[in-house]
């Protein structure tokens, strides 16, 4: 591909006043205020989330990710030099062992670590370095598992962006937040109260899980100038079988399948890729989005169970396979998440939409305001 047909991060960037980011949530999570995005029209809609039961139809099904944030920040010092140390748990590789972001000055291969508990008090437990990865991040084995331990020693992440410490923990969970495993919230689920998944039940909508649990390197931006220079993080996904099958059932029978954030599409454009015997690589997908054969033909694609990584890098150029809607915040510009939304919206239509957000003063990123792409 030409240099000039290759897509730029640059193109997706925008300027958002410091005061749209909220920095906590709001007292109740369905009044948010919610865009609806038609993309048949292009016709913009300015409602509330408790009012996004009027969108829904009878047959449709809405997949949510029940992945829960767990207290992934501990601290800690060094043993050698009593050296303060702050641990950001990114991926748990097995029992004992993580992938983690490190903060604290040389901390290298065979570096040893006390860690605190919650009230800076020296536990028994402490952590070894065992790898050093791309820049602050390293592989560390600790002395036991600790997640069991979190709730004493782990304090709740939060994204860089948001200055102003949480007074309720729970808020920074969905509310149907089940196994443990993120470091950051599938915010887009944050808006749902149990009255509007109660009445979605009523009026005939199949209410599902995924689970993917989501690494910090969803809110890093892309460094590259070409996008698909980009090396997209990958994540763990699990879809069952039950659940796959549900989801193929209703679409069959002319329900529309609707995703609950980027976290969810990415898990079910995976499934639904895996169908077709297809990894998700983005070489595979290149080149058969860009020259319009195989499954661009298809459209619809049946998803699969799924029980493991997907690496699948969603940006415009895209074919969607699987989702028909998408509810979604408003993503930080030049990251992978505002790529994924301009796969699903268009381009300038998502543009388009994020300048009426900020000239409405709508509330951004993860404590934000809502938007549904219909």
């Amino acid at each position: 591909m030409d240099s000039e047909d290759r897509l730029k991060i640059a193109d997706f960037d925008y300027h958002l006043p410091t005061e749209l980011i909220a920095q906590e949530p709001l007292p109740e999570r369905d009044k948010s205020r919610l865009m609806v995005l038609n993309r048949s029209t292009n016709h913009i809609e300015h409602r509330h989330f408790q009012e996004i039961i009027d969108y829904f139809r009878p047959g449709d099904v809405i997949v949510i990710n029940d992945s829960r944030v767990i207290p992934a920040r501990i601290k800690g010092q060094k043993v050698k030099t009593g050296g303060n140390v702050e641990l950001l748990l990114l991926e748990q590789l097995n029992p004992g062992h993580w992938r983690v972001l490190v903060g604290g000055r040389r901390l290298q291969h065979g570096s040893m670590i006390h860690l605190f508990d919650r009230n800076q008090q020296t536990t028994n437990i402490t952590a070894e370095v065992i790898n050093v990865l791309d820049g602050p991040v390293r592989e560390v084995k600790f002395s036991r598992p600790i997640i069991d331990e979190l709730m004493d020693i782990g304090h709740t992440p939060l994204p860089p962006y948001i200055r102003k410490p949480i007074e309720n923990p729970d808020r920074y969970q969905t509310i149907y937040a089940r196994p443990p495993g993120s470091a950051a919230a599938p915010t887009a689920g944050l808006h749902f109260t149990s009255e509007i998944l109660l009445s979605l039940r009523e009026m005939g909508v199949l209410i599902e899980t995924i689970t993917l649990h989501i690494g910090l390197d969803t809110f890093k931006p892309i460094s590259t100038e070409f996008i698909d220079d980009h090396d997209i993080h990958s994540e763990w996904v699990t879809l069952s079988p039950e659940a796959a099958r549900r989801i193929n059932e209703a679409k069959l029978t002319g329900g529309r399948i609707w995703a609950t954030g980027t976290t969810t599409v990415r898990a079910l454009e995976t499934a639904a890729l895996r169908s077709a015997g297809l990894t998700g690589s983005l070489s595979e997908i290149s080149s058969l989005d860009r020259s319009g054969h195989s499954l661009n033909a298809c459209g619809w694609r049946p998803v699969v169970a799924i029980d493991g990584k997907t690496d699948l890098f969603i940006y415009p150029g895209y074919q969607f396979r699987a989702v028909d809607v998408l509810i979604t915040n408003f993503h930080l510009p030049q990251s992978s998440l505002i790529l994924l939304v301009s796969a699903f919206a268009g381009i300038k239509t998502v543009a388009r939409a994020y300048k009426q957000a900020i000239e409405n003063q709508y509330r951004f990123y993860s404590f934000g305001d809502a938007m549904l792409i219909l």
